[in-house]
């Protein structure tokens, strides 16, 4: 699993203009072929087809009030085209941040999709078609100046099935339209960092489905000063470092240089200055809380072990990496999902693919997975998370769509021999 840039979803979204938008509806881009047709009327529930779940449950926060910092920290001004996109079933946080964006002047346009949406969109449409670049996509990279969109896939094994060679050639023709969005300034903002509550995500973080939401709203709504003061002492000490070595009991044994790299911070704020150096600056993901860089190319060299992790729902157990010179050399593993992670990796011909891409700081002190978590994640203080692939959204240039993510609870790392991260604890 690589880190999506957020255009990801626009080939199969249902484009909803709003009524209180500046633009008439006649001028709105026509919605791609097979979704449901689009309204111009304001939204009120989400729409019927392709809701992920039957039931709507209690908001697990104040979202006028998210939706209102949301669209500051994203840097929303009059006359900015919004796009909001996300699940139907998450209707309400996406209307709420769309009124948060119209009352200061901005035009906001929704984007409904669904699981079921999603996966129909791959598996009805003819193969022929998989090369084709995604035109809407395109122009709306020319059009858009602020996306923000919500991160929740209900079903784990969505795309179970798919063909390896097809799934490549998708990723592959979608490659310019990321790029044009990156290249365009286009302000991101991600709600979900891959912590969005599901009954799935819950289990492979060894928690309940109401534990998770309670961390990820707690780590959505914590004090951003803070985190913009930590996010700047961790972003210091790495722009001054060189060399940085990663430990763990699993075997993980890993050097990289990163000096002269530039270092990123997705502290919940796209900020003045972040939109003046644009490019990846102008992205953050939430919950927020990461410091991260990309390395000095042919740096990268030793082993990085993955004990457990999934694929399309199916365990993959002891999944190493080794690395010399930059490049990953060799990779194995086992359990029921390795054998089909294997064949989407051989599916992809770009050699970019075994390039050492990033190492990514967790530093937000409201996300804390339980001991019993069988996977980790980006954000968690004192989590390293490294990969391999595209690095664009970390300010890279690899900006091949395929990548392996490793995030390591309980890692020792030190920054020219001196400890950043001891046993999982991040020392500042």
């Amino acid at each position: 699993m690589t880190r999506p840039f957020l255009v990801a979803a626009l080939a199969a979204a249902t484009c909803t203009f709003l009524g209180g938008c500046n633009q008439p509806s006649t001028s709105a881009p026509a919605a791609p072929a097979g979704t449901s047709t689009a309204t111009t009327a304001p939204a009120t529930t989400a729409p019927a087809a392709g809701t992920d779940t039957a039931a709507t449950k209690p908001a697990p926060t104040d979202f006028d009030q998210l939706a209102d910092r949301v669209v500051a920290n994203a840097g929303v001004k009059e006359g900015d085209i919004v796009m909001v996109t996300g699940r139907s079933s998450d209707a309400e946080l996406l209307e709420d941040i769309a009124v948060a964006a119209r009352k200061l002047g901005a035009s906001p346009m929704i984007s409904y999709s669904s699981d079921r949406l999603a996966k129909r969109m791959f598996f009805d449409i003819p193969e022929k078609y998989d090369s084709q670049t995604d035109a809407l996509g395109m122009k709306l990279a020319g059009i858009v100046n602020v996306v923000i969109s919500i991160g929740n896939q209900a079903q784990e094994a969505l795309f179970e099935g798919a063909d390896p060679k097809r799934m490549a050639a998708r990723g592959k023709a979608d490659e310019p339209v990321s790029m044009a969005f990156l290249k365009n300034n286009v302000r991101t903002v991600e709600i979900g960092n891959n912590l969005y509550p599901t009954p799935w995500r819950a289990e492979r973080y060894g928690m309940s489905e109401d534990e998770l939401s309670k961390m990820f709203w707690s780590g959505v709504n914590l004090d951003y000063t803070d985190l913009v003061k930590r996010g700047s002492d961790v972003k210091a000490m790495l722009a001054a470092g060189d060399e940085i070595h990663i430990t763990h009991p699993n075997g993980t044994d890993l050097t990289v240089k990163v000096k002269g790299r530039p270092v990123g911070v997705s502290d919940g704020v796209i900020s003045a200055e972040d939109m003046k150096a644009g490019g990846a600056a102008n992205a953050v993901y939430l919950p927020a809380g990461e410091v991260y860089t990309t390395p000095v190319a042919g740096t990268a060299n030793g082993k990085l072990v993955n004990p457990k992790s999934f694929y399309r729902g199916k365990a993959v157990d002891g999944l190493t990496m080794e690395f010399k010179d930059g490049k990953m050399v060799s990779m194995s593993g086992s359990g029921p999902g390795f054998a089909d992670l294997k064949a989407e990796y051989d599916a992809v011909s770009d050699p970019r693919k075994d390039d050492f891409a990033y190492v990514d700081f967790g530093i937000n002190p409201n996300v804390k997975l339980p001991a019993n978590a069988t996977v980790g994640n980006w954000v968690p203080a004192g989590t390293i998370t490294v990969g391999t692939g595209g690095n664009t959204w970390a300010g890279g240039t690899n900006s091949v769509p395929y990548g392996q993510t490793v995030s390591l609870m309980g890692a020792t790392v030190t920054l020219d021999g001196k400890p950043v991260i001891e046993g999982g604890t991040l020392k500042l």
